[in-house]
This record gives structure tokens, C-alpha cells and sequence, in this order.
């Protein structure tokens, strides 16, 4: 799998047994995320020929854009963001004729009509079931709307014979807290199977990550001695040298706890404290997290104090160069109080890790990464 933190967004859809046909629709299509990481990632996939026999990207966003102003728009995201940059010239006139666009809103049911119908253009003719991929790359409140209306028109369907295949990838923030997290589950479990939906941590598609689990069980040297005896303490740091370049809209909402801490650094918390799964596969592995998470000592109201620490970046200079202060960032509310840098103390009341303590911290305009 590659280190592009997206591109197993792809391989998964190349892995065993490839479908004859598949269309993924991105949702949020004009976004940092789609230029970013998925359409480079899909472009690699194709370079190895990875990608299904049929295959189609649908763009869907509210800018008004052709197919042909997409396909350029994407040519240079490629070209800048992509780890092999534009390598191959007709790869890429390959993988660009398989990309569209689609524009409508994300309230009306219009546009998910004409996507629709797109969609089904597609499909006719083909051989085999089609795979039907929707990537929710959007603000995190458009999350149930969005899987709600794709139901409303028809493009998302339970398991069952003779329908398409659907699955449903959601990016991180789910949810703001544990209410609207279950809410959101309960919108997502109206419509569709567990199976089918993916929930995104694009921390895990990291090569350094996935190599968590086999520098601990299959190495002799560190096994033995991966616990409370030998350990001191552990230390999970995710350092920034960036500000919230233009993310100030969704980052004054989130903060560094909700955008870093809730899901990576606690994923990371997982692969590196949690106990051998019985087998390495999706399953088992998200059983000893539970568990590991579950044996985290919980800080109550009137110990945060004690065990957490929050702050916010101010004027000053990175790298030799004057940078603004965080709430001189665009978007970005004057008297904020969002935090943009956290560390925080746990402990995990198990037999392996008693007395450790872990030092989580996450941070944007640091010294280094």
C-alpha cells in the first residue's frame, strides 16, 4: 500500500478479485480533499493498472463546472500533489476521459436526480453488477443529508440480489460528540447495512502506522518487553509546522481535540498499547481497541486541569518567516477560543500497561514536525 495517507481509498476497490465495473462519486468534488489526495491516489492506481475494467469518477459539488473544466482542474492537482507527479502523459489522457462532473446542491433533490442518471448511464450495458462508491468529502454536516438523499433518488441500496452494490466512505469528524455520533449511525443504519459503510481514518493509511502492529508482534526483539516493566512511558506526538492555511471555517468548529485527538492520536494510542487480535483482519483488530479503550482511566471535569493542557498559536516566526496568529487566519473568528495545541496525560488500567502513563500531543505551528 502506498504511504499516500488516500490511496488505499482505491486499493481497496482493486484488491483480490477486481468489480467489472464501479463508479465513485465524490461528493465535495471542489475541495482541498478530492485535489489533494483522492484524485492523485486514483491517478497512482492507475499508473499500476489497479483501477477496475469500467470505471468512472463523478465530481459532485455546487460550483458550476464542465466535464472538461473538472479534468483540468484535476490535471493540475495531479501534477502538484500527486507522489509521482504527471509521470505518464497517456496514462493520464486515459484516466482523465473516466472523470465527470456533476453540480448541485446539497439540499435539493435535483441534483442528486442528475447524478443519478448519470449514473445509470453508466451501468447500462455492463456485464456484471456494478459497484456504486460514494465518498462524502464534504463538511461534516452534510454527512446525513447527503446518504439520506442519495436513498431518496434511488442511488443506494441494503444488500440484497439483483441491486447494485453500494458502499458509503465517511471522513472524519463523525460527529461532534457521542449524541450526534449515534445520530449519525442511526441515519447511516436507515439506509444502509453496516458492511457498507467505511468509516475514515486516513491516519491508518500511513506506512509508519501500519507498520505499528507488525514492528510489535512479529519482532522477537521488542515483544517481550512491550509492557509496564520495561516501558517508562510512551510518548504519541502529531507536530505541525502549518497554521490552519484555508481550513479556518472547519477548524474554528472542530480545534485540535476534535480534529487530531478523537480519532488519530487515539487510533495511534490503540495499535501501539492494544493486545494481540486473534487474527489480522478488520474484525478482530477493532475488538482489542475497544477493549484497550475501554481500560482507559477516564479524567473526570475537575482533574482536566491536572491531566490536559490547551493552547493557541500566536504571531511569530517558522522557518525564519513572520506568521499571523491564529485568529488572524481567514475564517477565523477575532476572539476565538478554539485550542490549536493539546497534550494530554492517560493512563490504561491493564496488566500490561498499570502505572504508564501516555503523553498524547498534538499541535499546529510548531518548531518542527
Amino acid at each position: 500500500m502506498s504511504s499516500d495517507p488516500h490511496a488505499y481509498v482505491a486499493t481497496s476497490l482493486s484488491q483480490g478479485k477486481r468489480p467489472h465495473a464501479c463508479v465513485l462519486t465524490i461528493f465535495g468534488a471542489s475541495g482541498d480533499l478530492t485535489k489533494r489526495k483522492l484524485i492523485p491516489a486514483l491517478y497512482n492506481l492507475a499508473l499500476e493498472k489497479r483501477l477496475p475494467e469500467r470505471f468512472a469518477v463523478v465530481g459532485y459539488a455546487r460550483s458550476e463546472m464542465s466535464h472538461e473544466e473538472f479534468r483540468e482542474k484535476m490535471r493540475a492537482a495531479v501534477s502538484e500533489f500527486s507522489r509521482t507527479g504527471l509521470k505518464d502523459e497517456s496514462v493520464w489522457r486515459q484516466f482523465a476521459a473516466t472523470l465527470y462532473y456533476v453540480a448541485g446542491s446539497y439540499e435539493g433533490l435535483e441534483g442528486y436526480r442528475r447524478l443519478k442518471e448519470f449514473i445509470e448511464g453508466f451501468d447500462h450495458g455492463s456485464r456484471a453488477l456494478p459497484m456504486r462508491v460514494f465518498y462524502l468529502a464534504t463538511p461534516p454536516d452534510l454527512y446525513g443529508p447527503v446518504i439520506r438523499k442519495i436513498a431518496a433518488v434511488g442511488l443506494a441500496f441494503r444488500e440484497s440480489d439483483g441491486a447494485p452494490r453500494t458502499r458509503v466512505i465517511i471522513e472524519k469528524p463523525f460527529g461532534t460528540d457521542l449524541e450526534t455520533a449515534r445520530e449519525l449511525n442511526h441515519v447511516v443504519h436507515e439506509v444502509l447495512d453496516e458492511q457498507q459503510v467505511y468509516r475514515i481514518d486516513h491516519y491508518l493509511g500511513k506506512e509508519t502506522v501500519q507498520n505499528i502492529m507488525v514492528f510489535r508482534f512479529a519482532n522477537a526483539v521488542f515483544e517481550p518487553i512491550w509492557n509496564r516493566r520495561y516501558v517508562d512511558h510512551v510518548q504519541i506526538t502529531a507536530a505541525e509546522t502549518v497554521g490552519v492555511e484555508n481550513r479556518g471555517g472547519y477548524y474554528d468548529k472542530a480545534g485540535v481535540v476534535r480534529d487530531m485527538f478523537q480519532n488519530h492520536l487515539l487510533q495511534l494510542l490503540c495499535l501501539t498499547a492494544m493486545e494481540p487480535p486473534v487474527a489480522f483482519a478488520a474484525d478482530a483488530t477493532r475488538d482489542e481497541k475497544v477493549k484497550l479503550l475501554r481500560s482507559v482511566r477516564p479524567v473526570t471535569p475537575e482533574k482536566v486541569a491536572e491531566f490536559a493542557v490547551r493552547g493557541q498559536y500566536g504571531r511569530g516566526k517558522i522557518g525564519g518567516k513572520e506568521v499571523v496568529g491564529y485568529r488572524e487566519e481567514p475564517d477565523v473568528a477575532k476572539d476565538s477560543p478554539t485550542p490549536t495545541y493539546a497534550a494530554i496525560k492517560l493512563f490504561i488500567d491493564n496488566w500490561r500497561w498499570e502505572g504508564v502513563p501516555f503523553y498524547l500531543r498534538s499541535g499546529k505551528r510548531l518548531a518542527k514536525r
